[in-house]
């Protein structure tokens, strides 16, 4: 039997057991392994990998691993193009919140793992889960596996992961159903309106897929607020990163 060394690097150490996080971990392989079994059998999903090296230099999924090779893992960030989510269950306050923002999400709490497979195969989706099993499988080609029980941790997670703060559409997509949101005159919903919100508001949008109306009350201040927490996190987030480095 043969032994590598890998050393894990920023946020993949959160997938490894407490003890190994942070240290050269030796491994013992077969030779038919490859680097993608390895990396797994340590409990990091490949969705989560950004770049593998064997002794400084880059290396593919089925690259087998020599006897004595350094192995280097770090992780995945950012996104080109624009990013749609699809969200394993129990995720449904996420899923609200990346509506809230702008993007594409689709959720249900119900879904099984072949329409699962199905949505990221025919759209290129991305699987956000806590489950890492899961994201081994072939079929998902881009995930994050949640470390938070919290949503809006969660939510602070995913911004981080695929820089999402930059392509933000805030309240353009319906928090119910998904579909983008188009403006709808007052006069239009006007017998809709309860007395107050037809005395105080103005602008409304409405969903034409699920008829829900939306408009700038409470709710709306609270998400900005939110909003703001999110922005002063992400702030913070790249300060740190910047003077660490």
């Amino acid at each position: 039997m043969n032994t590598a060394r890998f050393v894990f690097f920023g946020t993949l150490n959160d997938l490894l057991e407490r003890a190994l996080r942070g240290k050269e971990i030796v491994l013992t392989f077969a030779e038919h392994q490859t680097v993608k079994h390895l990396i797994e059998s340590l409990g990091v999903p490949h969705v989560e990998v950004g770049e593998v090296t064997a002794n400084g230099q880059m290396v593919g999924w089925e690259y087998r691993p020599r006897n004595g090779d350094r192995i280097e893992v770090r992780p995945a960030f950012g996104w080109e193009g624009e990013p749609r989510f699809v969200l394993d269950n129990h995720l449904g306050r996420l899923a609200a919140y990346l509506r809230m923002l702008g993007f594409d999400t689709l959720y249900k709490n119900n879904y099984c793992d072949e329409e699962l497979a199905a949505l990221l195969t025919k759209d290129s989706r991305i699987l956000l889960t806590r489950d890492r099993r899961l994201l081994m499988r072939k079929v998902v080609r881009y995930g994050y596996c949640l470390r938070s029980l919290e949503p809006q941790e969660q939510l602070q997670e995913v911004i981080r992961r695929f820089d999402l703060l930059r392509q933000a559409r805030p309240f353009h997509r319906c928090l119910r159903c998904n579909h983008p949101l188009e403006r709808v005159e007052k006069g239009a919903i006007l017998d809709r309106l309860e007395p107050k919100t037809k005395l105080y508001y103005e602008e409304f949008a409405r969903c034409p897929a699920c008829d829900q109306i939306y408009w700038q009350g409470s709710h709306f201040e609270r998400m900005q607020g939110m909003l703001a927490g999110l922005k002063t996190s992400a702030d913070k987030a790249d300060f740190y990163q910047t003077h660490r480095n």
